[in-house]
């Protein structure tokens, strides 16, 4: 029949599509071997094989020999070649740019304090320095990078790309700032929650690896999430979905920096603890909490343990939402480990309908201070197409 009889270009859309397949299963799962490959992406192994050695004539991938279950395998990974991404990580309080090769392989990081009410244009016109500095440290230049992804402490209208929360990061209020880093650098830049980046991070990377439905919590001195259903991020409508810090817990609470009343960030968020601690401690930073604990202060234990009941409360319901099956706790009070997870376990499982045995479990993230620049890097990586391949 006419309809089953072949186009010409039939064969050839088809290998383009195996193309993008294979392409797609690493950027997603990152190296792979031939065999995994065949697995991932449903393709027979001598067509894995082939289209690998294509595209390692055409620069877009390596291979390398490894070990597989003590048997010798070939190892597929993105060619530095296929050029570079970098992540810019900008919270209330720091600034980190990261550069990596189009395996997600960390190349060069740096990072620097900011004030605390820190203007877009100056703190733009710092990451734009910094990241010139690393390429050239790395011995190339801004031509080399495909993309750019920043991750924003606040809650971001993404469809907009502009800060969405009121007192939040006021000196970015109205700024386009992926355009604005466009006009800077000349490359494509892609804007999104840091939350939600820190959460790809550590599904690809980290300790969420292999896991399709996370949430991920950053505790530091606000507390957002990034949620991952089905294997993709959940941003909502407007891009602002994750927003864990500014929910209600406490009718006629504390004021939030956002306005509002009795938001979690309010109560448990970092500047809350601070303040409690302040009349029986003195003046202390995040990072003094979290050391002082582990040196089994008292009054910081208790602080963080306070902190992590409510932030447990919040997050059970919102497994009783989403029915998550992993929950990674990062940012800067993580660092603190079980003092502060396991009061987040205890008061989550009470409090989802499913139980303490099918509750979803609570770990410590693995990528620390980095998890949002890389995955800055990753979303950046993701949206781009690197030297006309199929990526």
């Amino acid at each position: 029949m006419a309809s089953q009889r072949r186009t010409p270009g039939s064969q050839a859309s088809l290998r383009e599509a195996n193309r993008t397949r294979i392409v797609a299963a690493i950027k997603k799962h990152g190296s792979l071997t031939q065999v995994e490959l065949a697995g991932v992406t449903g393709l027979s192994p001598a067509s894995v094989s082939n289209i690998v050695r294509e595209l390692v004539g055409a620069e877009v991938l390596r291979t390398s020999p490894s070990t597989r279950s003590g048997r010798r395998a070939t190892l597929v990974s993105f060619a530095r070649a296929a050029g570079l991404v970098a992540g810019i990580h900008v919270s209330t309080r720091h600034l980190r740019v990261t550069v990596a090769d189009a395996n997600l392989t960390v190349l060069g990081e740096t990072h620097m304090p900011l004030a605390r009410d820190h203007r877009a244009d100056n703190e733009l016109d710092r990451a734009t320095l910094l990241l010139a500095d690393m390429l050239a440290d790395l011995e190339t230049g801004i031509d080399e990078l495909r993309g750019v992804g920043i991750a924003i402490s606040a809650p971001l209208q993404t469809d907009v790309g502009r800060v969405a929360g009121r007192g939040i990061l006021r000196g970015w209020t109205g700024v386009d700032i992926a355009e604005v880093m466009r006009q800077r650098l000349r490359r494509p830049v892609y804007l999104d929650n840091a939350s939600n980046l820190a959460a790809v991070a550590e599904a690809r990377l980290g300790a969420a690896r292999g896991r399709q439905n996370v949430i991920y919590i950053d505790v530091a001195d606000g507390i957002g999430s990034g949620l991952i259903l089905g294997g993709t991020v959940l941003r909502g409508h407007h891009g602002t979905a994750g927003e864990l810090g500014h929910t209600v817990i406490l009718e006629d609470g504390p004021v939030c920096r956002c306005g509002n009343r009795g938001c979690l960030e309010a109560i448990a968020g970092g500047p809350a603890i601070l303040e409690r601690l302040e009349p029986l401690a003195g003046p202390m930073r995040l990072s003094d909490i979290v050391v002082r604990a582990m040196a089994n202060d008292g009054q910081c234990i208790r602080a963080l343990a306070e902190a992590g009941k409510h932030i447990g409360l919040a997050t059970g319901n919102l497994c009783n939402l989403l029915d998550p099956e992993r929950i990674v706790v990062g940012g800067e009070l993580a660092r603190a480990g079980e003092l502060l997870l396991g009061p987040i376990r205890v008061a989550m499982e009470n409090a989802v309908i499913v139980g303490s045995a099918a509750a979803p479990d609570v770990v410590q993230g693995q990528l620390g201070p980095s998890a949002a620049g890389i995955g800055a890097a990753a979303y950046a990586l993701d949206e781009t197409s690197l030297r006309d391949s199929p990526l």
